[in-house]
């Protein structure tokens, strides 16, 4: 396995894990989650906490934590050549425990999988955790629903009531 995906991002306080599959050669190169410019990942979490994130690293991670935001991969490492996650599956790759980390993370309330390439290895690989789907947020996603997204969020992140 050559790639390795990131450690997660999450503090005892996280109280949404959001999946990917595993990050993008841009993002590998970044040497963080979602690092294509053209990813709508940033953009969207943005929009809805009607907050600017700064480029840096650590200001994306510091974002995530102020939000309860835990952020991870199904993916742990793979032979994957590209990005494509459509190639990803039919590849070699070996799985983050994602049932521990849950354990461990008790305040942890829900999981998105941001994609259906996401969405199907967490299923698979972890078919007694109830995941929810969220639109990919890729560029190469066409169909992608900025208001399926937001109303997830909405069920978890009571703003008006600030529950979260």
């Amino acid at each position: 396995m050559d790639k390795l995906c990131f450690e997660p991002v999450f503090n005892k306080n996280s109280v949404v894990l959001i999946l990917g599959s595993f990050p993008s050669e841009k993002s590998l190169k970044q040497k963080f989650y979602y690092g294509n410019k053209n990813n709508r990942f940033w953009k969207i979490l943005s929009q809805y906490f009607n907050e600017k994130i700064e480029d840096e690293i650590d200001n994306k991670k510091q974002f995530l934590l102020k939000h309860k935001i835990a952020l991870w991969d199904v993916v742990k490492t793979t032979n994957l050549k590209g990005s494509s996650d459509q190639n990803l599956q039919k590849q070699n790759f070996e799985v983050n425990d994602i049932e521990a980390f849950i354990k461990s993370n008790d305040n942890i309330k829900k999981i998105f999988c941001n994609g259906k390439t996401s969405q199907k290895l967490a299923q698979k690989y972890f078919p007694n955790i109830d995941f929810t789907y969220l639109p990919s947020t890729s560029p190469a996603n066409v169909s992608f629903s900025k208001e399926v997204w937001f109303k997830s969020f909405d069920e978890i992140f009571n703003k008006k009531s600030n529950n979260y």
